[in-house]
């Protein structure tokens, strides 16, 4: 099984399409992301994250919603 989790795009470093990197917040955990299979996205954008790879953008409400799951799976 395979696990894809939303986060938030805040910044965006490099010009090279294969190597681009994000900054992206998963809720307050900031990890960087390999950009190069989502080549039009932009900060504030929201992405689905699969093994350090942004594989699509997703839309805001979409993201928040999966965040609402996620937050009723908490002890």
């Amino acid at each position: 099984m395979c696990l894809a989790v939303p986060g938030r795009v805040i910044s965006i470093e490099g010009d090279d399409p294969l190597t681009r990197q994000g900054r992206v917040d998963f809720g307050g955990v900031v990890k960087s992301v390999n950009l190069a299979y989502v080549p039009e996205v932009r900060p504030d954008d929201y992405v689905l994250v699969h093994v350090g790879f942004a594989i699509t953008i997703v839309d805001a409400r979409e993201a928040e919603r999966v965040f609402e799951y996620l937050d009723m799976l908490e002890p």
